[in-house]
């Protein structure tokens, strides 16, 4: 399965939903940005977007939520790594309280993976980053030396269709 996003404004954005009524688009606001996301088969749509591979997923993407992106940067030579270790955590977060959906998202173009997961809202995830289960999976602080860059996290609130 292949997934896509754009970043734009939320008004161009929600325009998508007319223009393409087929596709079920997510819309996300951030501090810094909206982003439309969907996920499928079907060709982009999206001129200027990115589409990735989804790896790993479990969950549904729901219309309300609260949702982290993990963008992480990997070296070539280091992505399989970076996929084995993904693959043998798969579900660890899936019985979390407040735990909605899970992507690992494989860029098609560059270099960046995104790690999605979306939540009831934020105060779980603050919950799950407290857990002794997120210390575990986060364990040893220092970067794996497959990172190409530093990881960088994106926060968003799902935006309901009117």
């Amino acid at each position: 399965m292949k997934a896509y996003m754009t970043n734009g404004t939320i008004d161009f954005l929600m325009k998508l939903s007319n223009k393409y009524p087929a596709i079920k688009f997510h819309f996300m606001t951030g501090p810094s940005n909206e982003v439309a996301y969907y996920e499928g088969t079907k060709q982009k749509v999206f001129q200027a977007g990115r589409s990735y591979e989804v790896l790993i997923q479990s969950g549904d993407i729901q219309e309300k939520g609260y949702v982290v992106m993990n963008n992480i940067p990997v070296t070539d030579e280091g992505k399989p790594v970076f996929e084995y270790n993904f693959k043998k955590r798969k579900g660890d977060v899936d019985n979390q309280r407040g735990f909605q959906a899970f992507r690992l998202l494989k860029p098609v173009k560059g270099n960046t993976y995104v790690v999605l997961t979306q939540w009831d809202s934020s105060s779980s995830y603050e919950q799950w980053t407290n857990s002794e289960g997120f210390k575990k999976a986060h364990s040893g602080t220092k970067p794996p030396a497959y990172f190409a860059e530093r990881p960088f996290v994106n926060t968003y609130n799902m935006i309901e269709k009117e």
